[in-house]
């Protein structure tokens, strides 16, 4: 299994929870497989739906956590992409994609999550 986050943009409710058992199926842990949508409640409804987690203050970090609660939607979701290893560009196109309604799916490895270099971000869209 390979050592960085893997990330993708579903449309719809189904097609993320599609996404969580195939990454499951592949030996993701369940407690390593995330969704984020555009709102909280958006989130907690998929997250509850599939199965999968929220990136929550164990991932975050504390001062990530705290920060998040002062910064506008958008940089509270760049930063918690960010805490799972996703390069800060990327990031930024991926909230886009929330914008527009998507739901990412994310999972990380059961060791420790490398971050990204730009050059080496592997897109898994759907």
């Amino acid at each position: 299994m390979n050592t960085y986050t893997r990330v993708s943009v579903t449309a719809n409710l189904q097609e993320a929870q599609n996404k969580v058992q195939q990454l499951y199926r592949e030996g993701f842990e369940r407690d390593h497989i995330y969704v984020l949508t555009h709102s909280a409640e958006g989130t907690d409804f998929v997250a509850n739906y599939t199965g999968a987690e929220q990136i929550s203050i164990a991932e975050e970090g504390v001062i990530t956590s705290i920060a998040n609660l002062f910064r506008s939607r958008g940089d509270e979701l760049r930063a918690k992409m960010k805490s799972l290893g996703v390069p800060e560009v990327e990031a930024s196109r991926l909230e886009g994609e929330l914008d527009k309604g998507k739901i990412l799916v994310l999972a990380t490895p059961s060791t420790e999550v490398n971050s990204y270099s730009t050059e080496d971000f592997q897109r898994t869209i759907l």
